[in-house]
């Protein structure tokens, strides 16, 4: 039988925290994650859309426990501030969602702390945000804390550049979003190896959307009008809706049989779309030696040392 949301074990007296929550399958997991009874924290960079999210959420779900917080992955000033917030008020973690990103950025950029974009945004801000927080996970009776990371298909063809983590000599919009899904992928991997190594009760686990219609390429509209409208009628063509790509999150966030270390994205051709199933990890992606230096190199960038 297919795995849908009416799947979702209920999730009453858990509280998920999902990065990026404004939209596309990050608003949809939001949504889902609160209509099981969880509560529900978005974090994310605007302030409005963030409060708009979270009353959209209420109206589904009367009664839902939803509420918002500023957080920008793309600066480390901003993921402190948040820690340090939660830190103060926030409780108990159950279950981290790390969705928030961006993609095809058409020519380099970079952060106020002298990181590309791409990378800064999707990979180290959640590299270093996972760090601050994993004191927070829950640990204990019921169910196992989960930290699910999203990555992509992309990752397949993506390369970590250790000699050029910024991609100064060699940007490519492409190949530079490639870089952070990978990375995503090797960082959640490589967190699982560690957090049994601890003998931690939590599972780190990493899902992909497949080819879902969502907004992280916004920042490539500079491409072109044409190119947009190419790469929206492909999307209709090709791929799903957010809410469909949003399932693999799910279910790795809350399936009882998904495990950690696992892998999961949609089942049809090419994990383009389809049902929620274990998904295809490039070897490269495996490499436990690659995965211990990704995780010195993001300890050093960030100044955070992550310690399950």
């Amino acid at each position: 039988m297919p795995w849908t949301t009416a799947l979702i074990p209920p999730q009453a007296g858990r509280r998920a925290l999902v990065t990026g929550a404004t939209s596309g399958i990050g608003y949809e997991a939001a949504l889902a994650l609160a209509g099981a009874g969880a509560e529900v924290v978005i974090a994310a960079r605007d302030a409005g859309r963030a409060e708009a999210s979270a009353r959209a959420i209420r109206r589904a779900h009367p009664g839902a426990q939803v509420g918002w917080r500023l957080l920008d992955t793309g600066r480390l000033a901003s993921v402190r501030a948040f820690a340090d917030g939660w830190r103060a008020e926030g409780g108990p973690i159950d279950l981290m969602l790390l969705n928030a990103g961006i993609a095809a950025v058409p020519r380099r950029e970079e952060t106020e702390d002298g990181f590309e974009r791409q990378f800064a945004t999707n990979y180290l801000g959640h590299f270093a945000l996972t760090g601050l927080l994993l004191p927070h996970m829950r640990s204990g009776a019921g169910a196992p804390a989960r930290v699910v990371a999203v990555a992509s298909i992309a990752h397949r063809s993506g390369v970590v550049a250790f000699d050029d983590l910024q991609r100064r000599r060699r940007y490519g919009p492409q190949a530079t979003y490639r870089q952070t899904k990978l990375a995503m992928l090797m960082f959640a991997l490589e967190l699982d190896r560690r957090l049994r190594a601890a003998g931690s009760s939590a599972r780190s686990l990493a899902a992909h959307p497949g080819l879902a219609a969502t907004e992280i390429a916004r920042r490539g509209d500079r491409a072109g009008p044409l190119a947009a409208r190419i790469g929206k009628g492909l999307l209709g063509l090709l791929g799903q809706s957010a809410a469909r790509g949003a399932l693999p999150l799910l279910y790795a966030a809350t399936a009882p049989e998904a495990e950690g270390g696992g892998y999961y994205g949609p089942d049809g051709p090419w994990e383009i779309r389809g049902d929620p199933g274990p998904a295809g990890i490039a070897l490269h992606a495996r490499d436990p030696e690659a995965g211990a230096r990704l995780w010195a190199v993001s300890e050093a960038l960030t100044g955070v040392a992550v310690r399950p």
